[in-house]
Parts: C-alpha cells; sequence; structure tokens
C-alpha cells in the first residue's frame, strides 16, 4: 500500500533547475560537513604531533604498556605491541624501520625516542627484545610505527 505524502498532485513541479539546485545545496552541504570533521582531525593529529614531540612519557603512559605486557601474558603471548605513533613523526618518515636498517632507533624523536631510551635502561638488561615495524600501509606509504616487546627464550 503507497504512503501517504503532503505533495499536491495538482500544484505545477519544480523546475529540472529547482531540483538541481536542491541537489547541489545538499552536496554542498555535504562537503562542508566534511571540511569542518577534516579540519577537527588535522587539529587533533597536530595536538598529538606536539604532545610527541615536545612533552615526556607520562606515568600512565608506562603503566600502560605494563599492562598491555601482563595481558599477553596472561593470554599465553610472548610479544605484544606496547606503542604505536605515526611514521612521519620519525626524523626519515619511517624508511629507516620499513627498511631494517639497524640505525633505526638515530631516526626516532620526542616520546618514541624516549620509550626506546627507557628500554635500553630498563628493558634490554632485563632479557626484553623490541623491534619497531611499519604496520600499515594507508595509500602504499608508511603509516604507523609499532614497537614490540618480546620477551620469548632465545632459540637455540
Amino acid at each position: 500500500m503507497p504512503e501517504k505524502h503532503d505533495i499536491d498532485a495538482g500544484a505545477t513541479p519544480l523546475s529540472a533547475e529547482a531540483l538541481r539546485k536542491q541537489v547541489l545545496q545538499r552536496e554542498m552541504e555535504e562537503m562542508d560537513k566534511e571540511r569542518k570533521l577534516k579540519a577537527i582531525q588535522e587539529q587533533k593529529h597536530a595536538d598529538f604531533a606536539a604532545d610527541f614531540l615536545k612533552k615526556h612519557v607520562t606515568e600512565e603512559e608506562i603503566a600502560m604498556v605494563r599492562r598491555l605486557v601482563a595481558n599477553a601474558v596472561r593470554d599465553g603471548k610472548f610479544e605484544a605491541m606496547v606503542y604505536s605513533f605515526p611514521s612521519e613523526l620519525c626524523s626519515d618518515s619511517g624508511r629507516a624501520i620499513n627498511s631494517a636498517d639497524r640505525d633505526w632507533p638515530e631516526t626516532l624523536q620526542g616520546k618514541a625516542k624516549e620509550f626506546f631510551e627507557r628500554y635500553q635502561t630498563y628493558g634490554k638488561p632485563q632479557g626484553y627484545k623490541l623491534k619497531a615495524m611499519i604496520i600499515n600501509f594507508p595509500g602504499g606509504v608508511p603509516g604507523d610505527v609499532g614497537f614490540f616487546l618480546n620477551w620469548a627464550p632465545d632459540k637455540v
């Protein structure tokens, strides 16, 4: 059964030009909404980058790493991704990490560098291993870097 609409069947129909204008207006409103959303996302990214490059690793971030490791152990795993950040925040945009260059730690900046230094000071002497990998490739280019902490026994 057709739905009843409040349309005057006897009225003169809108012109094709008027309909095109309605469609164009909706498209412009959608584009404006997308532009505003993109600006918000860009600001969040800029704020993250500023925090990442200028501030220090917090106690909460260290606690998060410990929780991730504890959860992995509880699940019977020997490795956990404990930190991630955009590769563009490396001095070479993640190229050394992506190509497994042994000098990749030299490209780290900000909190990533501080996390790596903490690993060198506390984790490595305790037998942990750390590897960095590009974990996604949006548009075919390196996206985010993941730090993976490993405590598996050495293979004989």
